[in-house]
């Protein structure tokens, strides 16, 4: 799977002469970066040959092949005549391997799992009410959403305009259960409650790595003291994405196709965290930047982990977890299909999840449960929980309506893994 880091992403091209400017108009991370459009090329000055090159370093990326960005951009041809190129010249020219050139030629097909479509529908949701803090809240009438309603992002954005008076409704969500070894092995239970707010405000957590830019150090070397969890979201919506373990491929799968839609979250005024149960520095170098270019979390107490199983930690073993899980089995396909690497270091049978958390003391507006080994919060209901605003849209936030549509735009053509896989959600109050 291709890396955030950028300096990997440009390689030694001609892209590489670029990075000061881009990194002074704000293009400084991959995700942000795969979004330029013609008029914004032409803004910072791009050639026809910085134009074509990040076109094919883009392309690459996609599929887990920027290892042959230096050789294709060296030989001056543009995209689509790359694309145009039969296996033998690919094969010869830029030592490519039968695998990576069948990847490299489908075009129909990205390496990025759950691209997100340019509409979709929301099943009917179910909500439980949440109080904050130590305000005299009031129940909110919310709107309900009908099972095959289609949302536009200004619908979406327009839906919640929630002013202080009023709490968030949460949504508990998790794949359907599923037998395992011919239902003589039951899954384990999980909550059909949103934790309490009051269960992760005051959690302490570590920083572990700062938001990925370029030329930056790896790792903060200066070891940060703990903080006070909610300060992170005191101004801002926050999605926490609570890792199972940094090594496991559908860990990494899932933070990299999280992250990958950087620009649209970034648009909306939401914040991503990555939260681990476990600090192995060997296994977070190798997490971040590669799979993960935001904040990593070192949540000691496991505080995250417990809450997602209702005050315990919500754990499986491998062997009945996994060899007699079909649905785990289908997960761990996935993920190696997209071409992600893996190593068995840390403890794994700690469950994950994701938390949407509104800014202040506004609560949980959603929360995903692992219950099965690499089960991931599909990506068109992430965004869509985060549209609902937690603030009035301001004229900012406005302006970046269109790099969300342009995103929305640049993944329209490719078919959602989530529903490849039969990737329902079931949910309970």
């Amino acid at each position: 799977m291709a890396s955030f880091s950028i300096e990997d992403f440009v390689g030694n091209g001609c892209l590489k002469e670029l990075l000061p400017k881009l990194v002074d108009e704000g293009w400084d991370d991959v995700p942000t970066l795969k979004i330029m459009n013609s008029e914004d090329m032409d803004d910072i000055g791009m050639s026809r040959q910085h134009k074509d090159a990040l076109e094919i370093r883009t392309y690459l990326h996609d599929r887990a092949l920027t290892q042959y960005g230096d050789y294709l951009e060296s030989s001056g041809k543009g995209l689509p005549e790359l694309l145009s190129l039969n296996n033998t010249d690919l094969s010869s020219q830029f030592s490519m391997k039968r695998g990576h050139i069948a990847r490299f030629m489908d075009r129909t097909s990205a390496c990025a799992p759950d691209p997100l479509p340019p509409s979709y529908t929301l099943p009917a949701r179910r909500r439980s009410s949440l109080h904050s803090g130590n305000r005299n809240l009031s129940s909110l009438q919310s709107k309900k959403l009908q099972s095959k309603a289609t949302f536009s992002l200004e619908q979406s954005m327009a839906s919640f305009k929630i002013n202080d008076g009023y709490s968030f409704k949460g949504i508990v969500a998790a794949v359907p259960e599923e037998p395992r070894a011919c239902g003589c092995v039951q899954p384990p239970p999980i909550v059909e409650n949103v934790a309490p707010y009051s269960v992760i405000e005051s959690v302490s957590v570590q920083k572990l790595t700062p938001e990925y830019k370029i030329g930056m150090e790896r790792l903060i070397k200066t070891k940060t003291p703990p903080m006070k969890v909610s300060e992170l979201w005191r101004d801002k919506p926050a999605i926490l994405v609570c890792i199972r373990r940094p090594g496991c491929i559908m860990c990494r799968a899932e933070a990299h196709q999280l992250y990958s839609k950087k620009p649209i979250f970034d648009a909306l005024g939401v914040q991503l965290f990555a939260v681990l149960h476990e600090h192995i520095e060997a296994e977070v170098k190798d997490f971040w930047p590669r799979y993960w270019g935001g904040v990593v979390l070192y949540d000691k107490g496991q505080e995250f982990f417990k809450a997602l199983g209702g005050g315990k930690l919500l754990k499986d073993k491998f062997i009945s977890g996994f060899l007699f899980n079909p649905r785990a089995i289908a997960n761990y396909k996935r993920a190696k299909a997209i071409g992600v690497e893996q190593n068995f270091k840390g403890e794994g049978e700690i469950k994950g999840g994701l938390f949407i958390i509104g800014k202040g003391k506004s609560g949980i507006a959603y929360q995903f449960i692992e219950r099965n080994f690499g089960d991931w919060a599909p990506l068109p209901e992430v965004i869509d929980i985060s549209t609902f605003r937690y603030y009035a849209p301001t004229a900012e936030s406005i302006r970046n309506d269109k790099i969300i549509e342009r995103s929305r735009r640049m993944n329209s053509s490719t078919i959602s893994r989530s529903e490849q896989f039969g990737y329902s959600v079931s949910r309970a109050m």
